[in-house]
C-alpha cells in the first residue's frame, strides 16, 4: 500500500513546518534549550534564568516568550519541540503541561482528553 505524498512545498493549514528557515530563526532558542542537557546548565538556568538567556544571546522578544512559558510562541519563533521539552522540564512544565498551555486548557482539562488516565 502506498501513501500519496504532498506536493513539495505544500503546507497543511494551521501548521508550521520546521524547515531550514525556521531552524535559523529559532537558532538561539534551540541552542539555549539544547544546553539544558548538561546538569551544570540546568542549574545555571534555575539559579539565574535572565543571565542564562543573555549568555545565549536571546532577543528581548525571545526572552519574553521564555519568561511567559509561551510554548506556542516559542514554536512560532522557530523553537523545535524536542529542544523546547528540555526547557519545559527545567521550568516544571513537562509535556502534558506544555500541551495544556498550547491548547489554552488547565492541566486537568488536558488530562481529561487523554485516552487512559492513571489510577493514581
Amino acid at each position: 500500500m502506498t501513501t500519496q505524498q504532498l506536493t513539495a512545498g505544500a503546507r497543511i493549514a494551521d501548521t508550521d513546518v520546521f524547515d531550514l528557515a525556521m531552524s535559523w530563526r529559532g537558532y538561539r532558542i534551540n541552542k539555549m534549550c539544547n544546553a539544558l542537557t548538561q546538569p551544570v546548565n540546568r542549574e545555571a538556568c534555575k539559579q539565574d534564568e535572565e543571565a542564562f538567556m543573555a549568555s545565549h544571546g536571546l532577543t528581548e522578544e525571545e526572552k519574553c516568550l521564555v519568561r511567559a512559558r509561551d510554548f506556542s510562541g516559542l514554536l512560532a519563533a522557530g523553537g523545535n519541540i524536542y529542544f523546547l521539552l528540555k526547557l519545559g522540564v527545567v521550568t516544571g512544565n513537562g509535556l502534558y503541561y506544555m500541551g495544556a498551555k498550547m491548547r489554552g486548557e488547565s492541566y486537568e482539562q488536558f488530562l481529561d482528553t487523554r485516552n487512559e488516565r492513571s489510577a493514581t
